[in-house]
């Protein structure tokens, strides 16, 4: 009893929440260079490093499906005058990590190094974006690494779930291939990944960004120096159809016989990130499913069990922005679990949050934030993000301020426009024997295999 009657006290005198420290924002040198390429530096003395990222505004959504994800991988593989493995011996001289990625909207060259060599990591990064030679050896090992991911990734639930919803969603854009089918990566050659290069990593469509310590004058001319010779005009995109506008609730069953357990997935169609509601949007998202202390959480997480980890959230890309509520739970708990997700939903759109909700939604948002700062990494990231997004100027300077002077009313008022529960697409992934008639009670149901047939 009396360790007991200890602990509660030594709980009870955890101090308070201090004050927000102050943030001082650098400067943001910004500049356009000739070549069309824009670069924004930004110094940060904490350690003798620099984070950067070269973002190219063309992705997954600007080719057949799959095309800009394996063309940004393969472009590591080797350049006009580097084989892979020079590549990375280069980068393990320097203490160096470079990575490339892309999403629907963007492929990213990322890299990271000891200040010192910045030179010789710049001229690495400009020769990827210009100078990828796309070995044919490399290409077809990565091609046959990608056609085993995708196998694995059509026996994973929240893979198909995704892919499911994201077809949903948006119907004939481009934004719903999330993946490619085995015939179409098998079909890829090495031209295919180098034709969607030469047309899309242009300057003209690219966007640098770097943090780190360093001078930002001296800085400028080496990335001057490094890509000078980089040249070229991207392609104007194409009229891309818009997506479906979903009335009503309805099911998409998607079938993987045998799955002890299905990954429900819920989505409508929001704002983006560039409306002035976007943090509105977050705050009643953080309360309603986007923090571990959210109120999905504490219902099918903690009081009833159903399962480990779900979560909410609002997903933009450049054109259009979805809300999503995921889980994975038992089978036999498929119904009972989508009727509270609804249940909250609907409660967070007819009642005002606590005063404490909304406090601690705040705090978890403003010190995320400011957590997120206090590193080279995290402060590229944020700059990225808002950079990419085209953001107003003073868009992070302003953030912390902006969520503080929120009220219980723009939580209100954000759910009731964007928490769309009447009109809420429902994807169930799982075996349809054990689940078909719980997800039949929510709508009328389409079903599919995992290859994406109906059936």
């Amino acid at each position: 009893m009396a360790a007991t009657t200890h602990t509660a006290r030594f709980r009870s005198d955890v101090p308070a929440l201090g004050a927000e420290r102050p943030v001082t924002w650098p400067a943001r040198p910004r500049k356009k260079l000739s070549n069309g390429l824009e670069v924004v530096l930004v110094e940060s003395h904490s350690i003798p490093k620099f984070h950067g990222e070269l973002m190219i505004r063309s992705g997954n959504s600007d080719a057949s499906a799959g095309v800009a994800d394996l063309t940004a991988t393969v472009a590591r593989t080797g350049t006009a005058r580097r084989s892979s493995h020079e590549i990375e011996d280069d980068l393990r001289s320097w203490g160096a990590d470079l990575g490339t990625t892309s999403g629907a909207d963007i492929g990213a060259i990322e890299f990271a190094g000891l200040s010192e060599f910045a030179p010789k990591i710049l001229e690495l990064v400009a020769e990827l974006a210009a100078q990828a030679s796309f070995p044919e050896d490399e290409f077809e090992r990565e091609k046959r690494q990608k056609l085993e991911e995708l196998a694995i990734s059509r026996t994973t639930p929240d893979f198909l779930a995704m892919e499911r919803i994201r077809k949903v969603m948006y119907g004939e854009h481009p934004y719903a291939n999330y993946a490619p089918t085995a015939d179409q990566v098998s079909a890829f050659t090495r031209e295919t990944l180098a034709n969607f290069y030469s047309a899309h990593y242009r300057p003209s469509r690219a966007l640098m960004v770097i943090v780190g310590d360093f001078a930002p004058a001296k800085m400028m001319d080496e990335i001057e120096r490094a890509f000078s010779d980089w040249s070229g005009a991207a392609p104007e995109r194409a009229a891309r159809p818009n997506p479906p506008e979903r009335k009503g609730r309805r099911v998409y069953l998607v079938h993987l016989p045998g799955a002890v357990q299905a990954q429900i997935i819920t989505g409508n169609r929001v704002i983006t990130r560039k409306h002035p509601d976007w943090l509105r949007l977050a705050l009643a998202n953080n309360i309603f499913g986007g923090a571990f202390n959210s109120r999905l959480v504490a219902n099918i997480r903690e009081q009833k069990g159903y399962t480990y980890s779900p979560r909410s959230g609002a997903s933009s890309l450049r054109e259009y922005a979805m809300f999503n509520v995921n889980a994975a739970v038992r089978n036999e708990v498929v119904a009972a679990t989508l009727t509270e997700i609804f249940y909250e939903l609907d409660r967070i759109r007819s009642l005002p949050v606590t005063a404490a909700e909304l406090e601690n939604a705040k705090n978890y948002m403003t010190g995320v934030f400011s957590l997120q700062l206090g590193t080279q990494e995290g402060m590229l990231g944020q700059l990225t993000g808002a950079l990419i997004d085209e953001l107003p100027e003073d868009y992070l300077e302003t953030f912390r301020d902006r969520i503080r002077s929120m009220t219980a009313d723009d939580v209100i008022g954000a759910a009731r426009k964007y928490f769309d529960s009447a009109n809420t697409q429902i994807v169930v992934v799982g075996d349809k024997n054990a689940i078909g008639e719980q997800a039949a009670l929510f709508g009328d149901v389409t079903t599919f295999d995992a290859q994406g047939n109906h059936i």
